[in-house]
């Protein structure tokens, strides 16, 4: 039995990378559905050779899995392997030579400034009581004017937000931090929600409750709001602007940060460095703006453009 193979690749990465948790969770889910469909060949981790990796791809075509799936997939089995020939688990590595299908660069969602002031304003006027209006705008407004993760929104630090920062701390993939600036919208809303957060807080210590050391503090297991709360909200802001909800995500207006950014004028090294991209060319999606743009300028400028 090879299944320990898997935890120790793991812990490797997230010792020796900083892999973050929904990296390793992915790692996780991706090797254990090869690891069982080795086990249905009476193949182990240890036993696989080149032709059942490609087996194994093939199945995963078969199953009408995408591109974009499958090539993720063969790239943790192909982690997987390299870990266990450099740590001489294996003399080789049977997925070195393999090529998987590849990944098509899609545009990405986005929306425009108006769908998202939509979404401000349904969020200002959300919630069943004033707490849940100051922390659901607040939200908002600190998506949108950082370009951050989810994750990374739900789980700030209060002290992230003492003293009437300019620039918040964020935490990003692998324990990276990063400086991102604040609107002024955004100051607002977290100052409103920061004196509410704080009362609440205090009665709860009053109570001998622990104070939590969350921005956005929950009950549940983790002591945050949850991703899966929050994009629930964020559906139902859509729904109350008249937006299409599958329009919708807590990514879709991470992209729209970084193209408003663009369509007025930032640079891709900025918006590189505000989203936390570890490569430039991850960033680089978002060339279709200026492409866009620039192809706006010659038809409106151009002498040859004018009838």
């Amino acid at each position: 039995m090879t299944l320990f193979w898997l935890q120790n690749f793991l812990d490797a990465q997230a010792a020796e990378r900083g892999a973050a948790q929904n990296t390793l969770a992915a790692y996780s889910r991706d090797l254990t559905d090869f690891y069982e469909w080795l086990h249905r060949q009476n193949l182990d981790f240890d036993t696989a050779q080149k032709s059942d990796v490609e087996a194994y791809l093939v199945y995963c075509d078969a199953q009408g899995l995408a591109a974009t799936t499958r090539a993720r997939r063969l790239s943790a089995v192909k982690q997987l392997y390299r870990f266990t020939f450099e740590e001489g688990l294996r003399d080789d590595n049977p997925a070195v030579q393999i090529s998987g299908p590849g990944r098509t660069k899609s545009l990405p969602k986005t929306l425009s400034m108006e769908d998202v002031d939509a979404l401000l304003a349904a969020a200002e006027n959300s919630g069943r009581n004033q707490t849940e209006q100051l922390r659901n705008i607040c939200m908002m407004q600190l998506l949108y004017a950082t370009g951050m993760r989810v994750t990374e929104l739900v789980s700030l630090p209060v002290s992230s937000a003492r003293g009437d920062p300019r620039m918040l701390l964020v935490r990003g993939k692998g324990g990276k931090e990063r400086m991102v600036p604040l609107s002024p919208p955004a100051l607002k809303a977290l100052a409103g929600w920061l004196k509410m957060r704080d009362e609440i807080e205090d009665n709860a210590v009053q109570k001998g409750k622990p104070a939590s050391s969350f921005l956005f503090p929950s009950r549940g297991k983790a002591g945050h709001l949850s991703r899966v709360q929050f994009f629930n909200l964020i559906k139902a802001f859509a729904r109350d602007a008249g937006i299409a909800p599958e329009r919708v995500t807590p990514h879709v207006l991470r992209h729209a940060f970084a193209t408003h950014l663009l369509e007025n004028g930032a640079d891709l090294r900025a918006i590189q460095t505000l989203l936390g991209h570890a490569d430039l060319a991850t960033t680089e999606i978002y060339t279709h703006v200026l492409e866009e743009r620039l192809k706006d300028l010659v038809l409106e400028h151009h002498p040859l453009a004018q009838e």
